[in-house]
């Protein structure tokens, strides 16, 4: 089972999380009694027989478009293309030719888009330093 499927995630303690209720008073008839009652395994099996939300094939997974790195690390810092190009000193063009799969980045550019994931701050500083002065680390 997916650890991301929160109706059915278990606690540490074995017990079930809470499940996500809806914003409104209005629920759709769900009844969400008889859904907590449920086990994972039930869970599972009533998802797998819903003709309407069929498990992805390997086939379907092969003609599937995986997302650009670039276009996952911009989103995951929740800025547009015109503010992460501006902020990371990537021409936009370029950055756009990355997202739309046009071209690919080179192993530099592949390697300066792990650093932006992992420490965009950091990447920040350092380009707003002149040269010669020296980037302390945050700590």
């Amino acid at each position: 089972m997916s650890t991301t499927t929160a109706s059915a995630k278990r606690s540490k303690r074995g017990q079930r999380a809470p499940a996500n209720r809806p914003l409104q008073d209005d629920d759709g008839g769900m009844d969400w009694a008889a859904f907590d009652a449920l086990t994972d395994a039930e869970v599972v099996a009533r998802a797998m027989r819903d003709p309407d939300n069929l498990p992805i094939t390997r086939e379907d997974r092969m003609r599937m478009k995986r997302r650009p790195r670039a276009y996952i690390v911009r989103r995951a810092l929740r800025m547009t293309q015109e503010e992460f190009a501006e902020a990371f000193r990537i021409p936009i063009g370029t950055l756009r030719d990355w997202e739309q799969g046009r071209t690919e980045p080179d192993q530099a550019n592949r390697a300066y888009l792990k650093v932006i994931a992992v420490d965009p701050e950091f990447v920040k500083r350092a380009l707003a330093l002149r040269p010669g002065e020296a980037l302390r680390s945050r700590g």
